[in-house]
């Protein structure tokens, strides 16, 4: 190598190793002056990047720190303050909790700027938010505690399975929880502050209907239920009907039931809405049997015998139908069913027993002119095994059309008058022939109040389009209504073929009530000194001939006080 190149060589790299040499003195020398100035401007300064509560308060005095949080957040305990657990919330006030803030002791633990560079360098990239320093009012505190970790908690929630429009529909269980009370309370007084609110972890406690259960019902008897319709193969000869009940309508004919003590959902198979709904798609494949009936006339409506879908062997196993591996399409089996009262019968009827009767009397004029209207047009009627008979259907409209006449009545619960008043002591006479005959009670209203004339828990009001005197014979004669009315008394006879006797035991009378006085005012006003009420109870028993019980049943009627009527 040449001697001079050499030379020129090792003196170039010389200089740049100088060059380079100053270049990082010189930087050392201007950041220890940017340092040694920053000292110097920031010398007892709180630490640089510092917040309280969202407010910079970084390379400030101290005194001028708290005199800047004072007046950002002078009114910071007034503002409501957000409180999370999980996906619930609940808001507090620190004013009402008791929590203040101490500025000064806030801004101390904060502390000062570091004489590390390497941290002073470090606040000019990074934020330290520092937890405000509380006053705390443990008076204060402790309900609102209770209040917010009240509102923070949830019981669990069951989830649930149900069918509707073909699909499984499910209600997602959700987790119960609450927050452990010394967790809140160290939240709240060290993070009331936070802009972001107040986080605490809560404690979870899982549904005993949890999502696998329900995944459980889904896949099992749910999907077993919807995967097609139930066909019923209804109808005789060459008329042939299908009720279907396609998995749109399943969601009545199963529900699904929570059984938490067992973790576990249970499918109920609804048979008897089942066979509702395919009874209502089959009902021009049955016939209604229809018994004989004998007109007052004494003519006689022929009976006809009819059919019926045998039920109990139709729906048989059904369930197994809905969830198992039976044929969900299968044929429907019907049966005979023949007049209980023939046509036969109903020719060679009799009616010279009688089977039950009673008499009431003691009736106004005007109250006797209705009753033998009512009287006559009852008269004769026959009520044959299995007909129910109604008073306000027999008679038709009783008004002054008919011949019927104002009197007295009960309305508003006191004395009154109206076209057809006197009808409800025909009423009670029927009732207790009927009653005596052994005849079904099906609807039959006591009056408001007790009228001594009548037998106490035994009697009966009818009002025309409202309240009917109903019963059914289910007895296996026919029943023929024979009425006597003169002298001040009406008479109902129930004329047939005697096969029972009946009893009436009234088992007293007991809670009294005061009657109260009122003032009435009007032409229509009919004075009363009142009458206590009562409650009483009737027995009846019904025996066959030979003394064998029929059937027992027990009756309690409740009266109101008759009011003292005062007109004026």
């Amino acid at each position: 190598m040449n001697p001079k190149h050499a030379s020129t060589k090792k003196a170039g790299g010389s200089r740049g190793g100088k060059i380079a040499a100053g270049f990082f003195v010189g930087l050392f020398v201007i950041l220890l002056g940017l340092y040694l100035a920053d000292l110097g401007f920031n010398r007892g300064t709180v630490p640089r990047g510092t917040t309280v509560g969202g407010v910079e308060i970084g390379t400030m005095k101290p005194a001028a720190a708290v005199s800047l949080l004072e007046g950002e957040l002078g009114d910071v305990d007034k503002r409501p303050v957000l409180v999370r657990a999980g996906e619930m919330e609940e808001t507090f006030t620190p004013e009402n909790a008791g929590l203040g803030a101490d500025w000064q002791a806030t801004v101390e633990s904060a502390g000062v700027e570091s004489l590390n560079p390497l941290t002073r360098l470090l606040g000019f990239f990074r934020t330290n938010e520092v937890e405000i320093t509380s006053t705390i009012d443990a008076g204060k505190l402790q309900p609102e505690i209770d209040r917010v970790a009240a509102g923070l908690a949830r019981d669990p929630q069951d989830g649930a399975v149900a069918l509707e429009g073909g699909e499984a529909k499910v209600e997602e269980p959700i987790d119960g929880q609450h927050v452990m009370r010394d967790d809140l309370e160290r939240a709240m007084t060290l993070n009331w502050l936070n802009p972001d609110g107040v986080t605490v972890e809560p404690k979870l406690t899982p549904p005993a209907i949890d999502a696998e259960v329900i995944k459980q019902a889904v896949d099992g008897p749910a999907a077993a239920a919807l995967k097609g319709p139930l066909t019923l193969h209804g109808g005789q000869g060459e008329e042939k009907v299908d009720a279907v009940i396609e998995p749109s309508r399943m969601g009545e004919v199963v529900t699904f039931r929570n059984e938490p003590e067992n973790k576990t959902i249970v499918p109920d198979v609804h048979a008897d809405k089942a066979q509702e709904i395919f009874g209502e798609q089959l009902k021009d494949t049955v016939t209604e049997m229809q018994n004989a009936t004998i007109a007052a006339s004494g003519a006689v409506t022929p009976s006809a015998d009819g059919n019926e879908i045998a039920w109990d062997n139709v729906m048989r196993d059904f369930d197994r139908r809905v969830l198992g591996e039976e044929p969900r399409d299968w044929d429907a089996e019907y049966r005979d069913v023949p007049a209980t009262f023939t046509t036969e019968q109903a020719n060679n009827a009799t009616f010279n027993e009688e089977v039950g009767s009673f008499t009431t009397g003691g009736y106004s004029a005007a109250s006797g002119t209705n009753i033998g209207i009512v009287a006559r047009t009852v008269n004769g009627a026959v009520v044959s095994p299995g007909q129910t008979f109604s008073l306000n259907g027999y008679t038709g409209p009783r008004g002054e059309a008919q011949g019927y006449v104002s009197s007295g009545i009960i309305i508003n619960g006191r004395a009154g008058n109206a076209v057809g008043g006197g009808i409800s002591q025909f009423a009670t006479t029927l009732y207790n022939a009927a009653y005596f005959a052994g005849m079904t009670d099906v609807a039959h209203t006591p009056h408001s109040y007790y009228i001594s004339r009548y037998p106490a828990g035994r009697e009966a009001t009818v009002f025309e389009g409202s309240i009917d005197l109903v019963f059914k014979n289910d007895t296996p004669h026919p029943v023929k209504i024979v009425t006597e009315f003169g002298g001040g008394h009406i008479t109902v006879r129930m004329m047939g073929v005697k096969d029972r006797t009946v009893e009436s035991i009234n088992g007293g009378r007991w809670a009294p009530t005061s009657p109260s006085p009122q003032t009435v005012s009007g032409a229509g006003c009919v004075p009363s000194g009142g009458a206590p009420g009562f409650t009483t109870s009737d027995t009846r028993i019904v025996r066959d001939l030979a003394g064998n019980e029929i059937s027992r049943e027990t009756q309690t009627t409740v009266y109101n006080p008759q009011p003292i009527v005062r007109c004026g």
